[in-house]
């Protein structure tokens, strides 16, 4: 039964101990396990595998994808980082630049700035070919013109800057959405323009100027950063804290004291305090019970294989479930491809 159990472990849980991890590796490959059918079925993938979305708002998402090896995960990982296409400034044409900015630093904050706008609506820019300018189906152009000021209204004595003067501090709202060809007619106003209005591009003081023009083309992150549609993309597996033995009186209050809040619940049973776990999702698994002499032997800390806990926080530029969706199309089409590759090395 004990062999059972250790075989069981090893194949489903990954083991965190004082020292160090066990059963880092996937090892359900067919063979390896006497009495273990794990041959590759796909009515039993489509049995265990399921995604349960925990939390969506308008730039964040957490879901868990269940019943996946860390290959599969790790793919979609990628790809919301470096695959799925964004529209970024790519060109600025500098017409005046009187800022303390130099031009190179100016234009490469700007080509970090996000901009709404769907890249499904728009092909990627062909280089070297046609309009060097860009077109209406693979460009946007935005321009920016700012001159600073002294305000005239301004009080002698003030040395306030937002007093006076105008115009002091350039903002993504200065930007101007310049439509080529029929995009005026395509976009509603509004829906091209950064995603946040406020982020702060340069400061300037009276006689200053920044006058340019940018052009915004389709890309990815693996070329440049800049393309990236998420803030962050993430996955973490599902904690399993087991108790080994009951944990009572002052011990289970040092024992709650040990992990993130919400993970050790602390319940009166019969006069005496008893400690529960009641909700092991919530831990970071700092290990801070290894610190505990009289604790650390009564506690297990492993993580459940297959369950993946992923998060996504889109930049802004589109839904984070429109991303994963995206992702997903992206896995498949490269699964298509490998299979065409295939299908034609036997061919030949």
């Amino acid at each position: 039964m004990a062999a059972v159990q250790a075989v069981e472990e090893m194949r489903n849980r990954v083991v965190l101990g004082e020292f160090g991890v066990r059963n880092v590796h996937t090892t359900d490959f067919p063979g390896n396990y006497s009495g273990y059918d794990d041959a590759w079925d796909q009515d039993r993938f489509e049995k265990n595998f399921r995604v349960d979305v925990v939390h969506m708002d308008e730039n964040t998402l957490e879901f868990d994808m269940v019943g996946i090896d860390a290959a599969i995960a790790n793919a979609f990982r990628r790809i919301l980082l470096a695959e799925v296409p964004t529209m970024a400034v790519e060109k600025v044409l500098v017409y005046n630049n009187t800022s303390i900015v130099q031009d190179e630093i100016l234009a490469h904050r700007l080509g970090l700035i996000p901009i709404h706008a769907d890249p499904r609506l728009f092909e990627y820019r062909n280089q070297g070919e046609g309009d060097e300018e860009g077109t209406e189906i693979d460009t946007l152009q935005f321009r920016l013109q700012v001159r600073c000021t002294r305000n005239p209204h301004a009080a002698k004595d003030s040395s306030d800057p937002n007093e006076l003067y105008v115009n002091h501090k350039v903002y993504t709202r200065h930007m101007m959405w310049v439509p080529l060809g029929n995009q005026a007619d395509l976009f509603p106003e509004g829906t091209i323009r950064p995603v946040h209005d406020d982020i702060l591009i340069a400061q300037l003081r009276p006689g200053q100027e920044i006058d340019l023009l940018m052009h915004c083309v389709k890309g990815i992150g693996k070329d440049h950063a800049k393309f990236s549609p998420v803030a962050t993309a993430s996955y973490r597996l599902l904690p399993d804290i087991t108790l080994l033995k009951p944990v009572e009186g002052e011990a289970a209050e040092e024992l709650s004291q040990c992990f993130s809040p919400g993970v050790i619940e602390v319940q009166e049973i019969q006069g005496k305090k008893v400690a529960r776990v009641v909700n092991p999702r919530l831990d970071t698994f700092s290990r801070e019970i290894f610190r505990h002499e009289k604790l650390k032997k009564i506690v297990q800390l492993a993580r459940v294989r297959d369950h993946y806990i992923f998060s996504v926080e889109s930049t802004g530029v589109l839904p984070p479930d429109v991303l994963v969706s995206e992702a997903i199309k992206i896995l498949m089409g490269k699964c298509q491809r490998f299979l065409d590759e295939l299908e034609a090395v036997q061919m030949d």
